[in-house]
C-alpha cells in the first residue's frame, strides 16, 4: 500500500499559473514543475510572473545575499 497518494485533482478554490502554457488554471493541470502555486484566487494567480519578477528584485537586492562581497561584485561572473 502506498504511504502517499497521488493527487490527481485539485482542490476547490486551489488556482494555479502553468509555465508551460502561460495560462491560469484551477487545480493542478499540469506537473508541478510547471506550475507557481496554489493562490486563493484566479486573480492573484493572473499576477504570479509579476509577483515573481518583484520577489526576484527583492531577493537580489537584498544585503543579507551578498554579505561580504562588495557592491559593485557580480555574482554571476
Amino acid at each position: 500500500m502506498a504511504l502517499f497518494k497521488k493527487r490527481t485533482a485539485g482542490k476547490p478554490g486551489e488556482w494555479y499559473y502553468c509555465l508551460e502554457h502561460k495560462k491560469v488554471e484551477e487545480g493542478p493541470e499540469c506537473p508541478a514543475k510547471n506550475r507557481f502555486g496554489p493562490y486563493t484566487s484566479r486573480e492573484e494567480a493572473s499576477h504570479a510572473m509579476e509577483t515573481a519578477r518583484e520577489r526576484n528584485l527583492e531577493w537580489e537586492t537584498d544585503p543579507r545575499w551578498h554579505e561580504g562581497k562588495s557592491p559593485d561584485q557580480n555574482p554571476e561572473a
